[in-house]
């Protein structure tokens, strides 16, 4: 794997944790009434799931060889 699919793979790997630990924090009861509470908009703890899920595709196509 050359660097700059190295990069792009350890780049994603670290938005991997990211979203998880946003979809966990979401998923919280209280958050969610808060949130709810104080904007029009409410984040979902789905839309990161699904973020984890494409990220680890891609990282997967990264490291696969040519």
């Amino acid at each position: 794997m050359d660097v700059s699919k190295q990069r792009a793979a350890k780049f994603l790997e670290k938005e991997i944790k990211t979203y998880a630990a946003l979809s966990l924090f979401l998923s919280k009861k209280d958050v969610k009434e808060h949130i709810r509470a104080g904007q029009k908009k409410m984040l979902s703890p789905s839309f990161y799931k699904e973020r984890v899920k494409e990220a680890k595709k891609i990282v997967h196509e990264l490291r696969k060889p040519n």
